[in-house]
């Protein structure tokens, strides 16, 4: 099954809607990216908790890793360059850190609130090569920007 973006938005939208605690926006998002293609093998976030320091948050799938610096892995990369990571081949990525032996592909794109604050990354792993699309970046980026950007 693929995603429908469309409806993916329009779904969050109103599931969001009022909303205002980030945890509980992430745990709704979670849910629904992961529950919406059979790719999306591991779906979560990491909030940012201190200066360059990610902490899991709400996830779908295994146990992810606990504490990730911005100096390390692709989830690092997207908070310390605040841009979504794109990567076919998790291997080819120098630093990878491997959460879970499966992810083959990854995409990572930063979490903003209000004022370009940022607040944390998704994280979606898949355990097929090359799985991610810039139309599943472009499509993300917009839900979050519409579901956080508004937060204080």
């Amino acid at each position: 099954m693929r995603v429908d973006y469309a409806d993916l938005a329009a779904r969050i939208a109103a599931l969001a809607e009022g909303e205002t605690d980030a945890v509980a926006l992430m745990a709704t998002l979670a849910c629904e990216i992961h529950h919406a293609d059979d790719r999306f093998d591991w779906t979560g976030f990491y909030r940012v908790v201190a200066p360059d320091l990610l902490k899991i948050g709400p996830y779908q799938g295994g146990h992810g890793c606990l504490t990730i610096p911005f100096a390390r892995g692709v989830c690092g990369a997207a908070a310390r360059e605040r841009a979504t990571q794109l990567v076919p081949d998790v291997e080819a990525f120098p630093g990878h850190i491997a959460c879970a032996s499966s992810t083959r592909s990854e995409l990572v794109i930063p979490v903003f609130a209000r004022g370009e604050r940022l607040i944390g990354v998704l994280d979606i792993d898949s355990d097929q090569e090359d799985a991610f699309t810039q139309e599943d970046a472009s499509a993300l980026e917009a839900i979050l920007a519409t579901t956080f950007g508004d937060l204080d």
